[in-house]
């Protein structure tokens, strides 16, 4: 990862956001932390140094996301990089939820997303090459209940880069997903954590900073050029099955070996 590179972060003011965009300004990137609370995001591009730039976006909205990518590109130059990490969850039951919470759901989760990478390729071809990677969840791979409208927008997440990724594969732009299962981070602090260590493969939550490894690992790695969208996912939910050979095969628990890597090849 070459020292100077411009990357987006959206949703980079807390979180997995803000651990990516962490890691990032320690290899030299030129970050723009993009977030609804400018204050929020003001205070952390301080936070990672001279250099940087921070902005508000609602994500959802077409006209405020181009007008990001304008600003980017007067402060900091080009796009490279994209992450998007922006997301929110109304966990609860498909009965009980409410319509406006599901809509508030897909726009940001999902539209945004769409709406981030668009403005992102544009620039990317007229660089000739890009990497973007965006943040489904584990749930969006295995459902879980209580959360239909969420898994939902993140099963979507990953079809939506599986596509994007072959439609820009020839222009040097590569696309991933990164799903991970249950981080440390404010949109987690609601769950009763003793409960949900026990269906929890590692014996543990997992860390911002490991899953911004993942990221970086992409955003950098050239030999995912010609695979596509590919999807890291954190081991971490229930499996009464897979918990049972575990134990009889009493393997080490290691935030590495709990990554699996599915790659979707493109093809022409």
């Amino acid at each position: 990862m070459g020292m100077g590179k411009v990357c987006a972060v959206f949703g980079g003011s807390r979180g997995i956001g803000r651990a990516v965009a962490e890691l990032l300004a320690e290899k030299g990137c030129r970050l723009a932390i993009i977030a609804r609370n400018l204050d929020v995001a003001q205070s952390t591009a301080r936070n990672l140094g001279a250099g940087h730039l921070a902005l508000s976006c609602d994500v959802s909205n077409e006209q405020e996301v181009q007008k990001t990518f304008e600003e980017m590109q007067r402060n900091l130059g080009p796009i490279n990089y994209l992450v998007n990490a922006a997301g929110i969850n109304r966990d609860g039951l498909l009965v009980r939820t409410k319509t406006e919470d599901m809509i508030a759901q897909i726009h940001t989760n999902l539209l945004g997303t769409m709406l981030t990478c668009k403005a992102a390729v544009k620039v990317m071809i007229q660089q000739k090459g890009g990497a973007i990677v965006n943040i489904g969840s584990i749930v969006g791979l295995k459902g879980n209940a209580g959360q239909s409208v969420y898994s939902a927008t993140k099963a979507g997440l990953v079809g939506f880069s599986r596509s994007l990724a072959k439609e820009v594969a020839k222009k040097q732009i590569r696309v991933n997903v990164v799903a991970p299962g249950f981080i440390h981070t404010e949109m987690t602090a609601h769950l009763e954590e003793d409960q949900l260590k026990k269906a929890i493969l590692l014996g543990r939550f997992g860390e911002p900073h490991e899953v911004a490894q993942a990221v970086v690992f992409l955003l950098e790695s050239t030999y995912f050029l010609k695979e596509g969208a590919t999807v890291l996912k954190f081991k971490q939910m229930s499996d009464v099955r897979r918990r049972r050979r575990k134990k009889k095969e009493k393997k080490k628990k290691s935030p590495l070996k709990a990554v699996t890597v599915i790659s979707y090849k493109v093809t022409k």
